[in-house]
């Protein structure tokens, strides 16, 4: 079997393609054939009110591209400069690979990677915000 393999919980959501879709009551098993298709876990999904820090706000504009809000090529150039701008402040040798795996996703127009890879700077943006005196 190729393609994607969603493993989801009871009642958990996901969007595909801009719809959304809420599994039974039981654990399942999708398996999404079509290539590059968005799909976001509505669980992992960033809130409007949640965009409060810089890696939140180039997360959420990947996200939005996912969701069928915007545009891929109206949002490259945010992303791009985005990346840019985090990769100013996390000059860490994981932070940069990232941020690297980031840009090449963005620039192959899989946004969800684009995604991925961002979404792990979080816990490292949380403790550096944590450490920095108000």
């Amino acid at each position: 079997m190729s393609g994607l393999v969603l493993k989801l919980g009871p009642h958990e959501r996901v969007l595909i393609n801009g719809a959304v879709i809420e599994n039974g009551d039981r654990r399942s098993r999708l398996a999404v054939m079509t290539p590059n298709a968005n799909i976001l876990r509505l669980r992992d999904a960033i809130h409007p009110e949640e965009v409060n820090t810089p890696v939140r706000r180039v997360c959420y504009i990947a996200q939005l591209v996912l969701s069928g809000d915007a545009a891929p090529a109206d949002a490259r150039m945010q992303l791009l400069r985005g990346i840019e701008q985090l990769s100013q402040v996390l000059t860490d040798y994981d932070s940069r690979n990232l941020l690297s795996q980031a840009t090449a996703a963005v620039l192959e127009d899989q946004h969800y990677q684009a995604l991925k890879a961002l979404r792990s700077l979080l816990p490292r943006e949380e403790r550096l915000m944590a450490a920095r005196p108000i």
